[in-house]
C-alpha cells in the first residue's frame, strides 16, 4: 500500500489507456485487479474531465473476473435481483447492506476458511450451512438494529401471521439461505461431475 495511505492516482485517457502516476507507467485492468488483491487502495479520473470514474473502472474489473473460466462470485439469482432494486424505494439501503454484510465476511473469512477446510470432503450441506446460515442471521440482526438507529421513531416490526413470533426479516433470511444451499448443492455437483470425468 502506498506509504502516505493516500489512494493511487490512476488517469484514464480518450483511447481508454490507464496511467498510473504514482509509476508512471501504464496499467491494465488485470493490474488495477491485483493492485485490489493486494490492499492497494486508488482512485481513477477521466483525464480530460477530471470526473472521478472509480465506481464504473471497479465494475469494469468485476465484469472481467465473472468473465473468467470457474471464477464468478455473483449468482444469477443474486444478479437479477440487484438489478430489481434499481429505481426501487429499497434502492438506497442495499448499498449500505451489502457493504455491511462483505465487511461483516471480510472479518469472518478465516474462522469460514477453517470451517470449509475442516467440511472439505463431506457433504457441503453439512456445519458449513449452519455457520453460513448463523452468520446471516446475525448479519440481519445487526444491520436491522444499525437501520432502527437511523428510523428511531418507526414502530417495531410485527410477527409473521403465517409463523407467529416470526419476523419478516428471518423468513426472508430464511429463504435466502435456502436459495443459497440450492446453489451449493448445485455446485457440488458439478463439481462431483468433473470428478468422475477425470
Amino acid at each position: 500500500m502506498a506509504n502516505d495511505k493516500r489512494p493511487i492516482t490512476i488517469k484514464k485517457y480518450a483511447n481508454r489507456r490507464l496511467y498510473n502516476t504514482s509509476t508512471s507507467a501504464y496499467v491494465t485492468l488485470e493490474d488495477l485487479a491485483v493492485m485490489v488483491k493486494s490492499g492497494d487502495d486508488f482512485v481513477v479520473f477521466d483525464a480530460k474531465s477530471g470526473e472521478d470514474i472509480t465506481r464504473s473502472v471497479l465494475t469494469q474489473i468485476i465484469f472481467e473476473q465473472e468473465g473468467k473460466g470457474g471464477q464468478s462470485l455473483l449468482p444469477i439469482t443474486f444478479l437479477r435481483q440487484l438489478i430489481r432494486f434499481y429505481g426501487d424505494s429499497m434502492q438506497m439501503l442495499v448499498p449500505s447492506y451489502l457493504e455491511f454484510t462483505i465487511d461483516k465476511l471480510t472479518s469472518e473469512q478465516g474462522r469460514f476458511r477453517d470451517k470449509v477446510a475442516a467440511g472439505f470432503g463431506a457433504p457441503l450441506t453439512g456445519p458449513i450451512f449452519t455457520s453460513l446460515e448463523e452468520q446471516t442471521r446475525k448479519n440481519m440482526a445487526l444491520f436491522n438494529q444499525a437501520l432502527g438507529l437511523f428510523s428511531p421513531f418507526a414502530a417495531p416490526a410485527q410477527p409473521s401471521a403465517e409463523k407467529p413470533g416470526a419476523e419478516p426479516a428471518e423468513a426472508s433470511a430464511k429463504t435466502d439461505i435456502e436459495e443459497m444451499k440450492r446453489q451449493l448443492e448445485e455446485l457440488q455437483k458439478r463439481i462431483e461431475g468433473m470428478a468422475s470425468k477425470e
